[in-house]
């Protein structure tokens, strides 16, 4: 199994998601199109579609990955002889969890490629969603860790903090993932955006609606969307 492209998800209850998706468009410069049924795309300007936002039926709101490759059916057969559970299949369609319990996808590719470059804002900053982080509870981290890794054949990559590990992608590839040891009980899923200045970014999305949560200096600010749905902006140039 090959992943060609990576596409996050932001899933969203029915009630707040129309705000969720307009405070996305403004946050991220993308359009909304391509709306069928519960699920709209989010299309930059330049580049193929890599977020896209889905109503569901629960709260709270959350995140997950879709992975795209050249055959959903033997890859999903691949995924579960790593340790995968499969939920539904459907033509074109696998939903499965990881060991930990991570909610993801696998779609049939249909040739991505093209990425987006970061927007410069009407300030010192510039920014671009380019990161998954999976936030696996301590007693799954390594197992996570292991299962991602062969999952995607992407080279893993320590941070300077021990609770962090990059799976760093090939080339061409619109989304990076970042898997975080916490103490809590719950996996889960946000969304980073990386940009070159954090306290302008943030004051930017506070603007459209956000809500800080943590400030960590020098290097992120977790924040909650109109929908409750956590997310980090983070200091990492934009430009990698």
């Amino acid at each position: 199994m090959i992943v060609r492209w990576v596409t996050g998800f932001l899933d969203t209850p029915a009630e707040t998601a129309g705000d969720a998706e307009r405070f996305w468009s403004a946050v991220t410069g993308m359009a909304l199109v391509a709306r069928h049924q519960r699920s709209v795309a989010l299309q930059p300007e330049k580049g193929d579609v890599y977020l896209r936002m889905q109503v569901v039926g629960e709260e709270p709101a959350r995140a997950h990955p879709v992975l795209h490759v050249d055959d959903p059916f033997p890859a999903a057969d691949e995924v579960v002889a790593l340790g995968a559970t499969v939920i539904v299949k459907e033509p074109g369609l696998v939903v499965l969890r990881s060991p930990s319990g991570i909610t993801f996808c696998l779609v049939a590719w249909e040739y991505e490629r093209e990425l987006t470059r970061p927007i410069r804002w009407d300030g010192p900053q510039s920014s671009l969603v380019d990161q998954l982080c999976l936030d696996v509870p301590a007693a799954f981290y390594a197992r996570e860790m292991v299962f991602w890794s062969e999952v995607t054949r992407w080279e893993r990559r320590a941070s300077s903090l021990p609770e962090f590990t990059f799976l760093q992608p090939p080339a061409r590839m619109p989304l990076q993932l970042l898997l975080q040891r916490t103490g809590g009980g719950q996996p889960g899923v946000h969304v980073d955006l990386a940009c070159d200045d954090v306290d302008a970014e943030v004051a930017r999305h506070v603007a459209l609606g956000a809500s800080v949560v943590r400030r960590v200096p020098q290097d992120w600010t977790t924040l909650t969307d109109p929908a409750g749905r956590a997310y980090c902006v983070t200091a990492r140039s934009p430009f990698r």
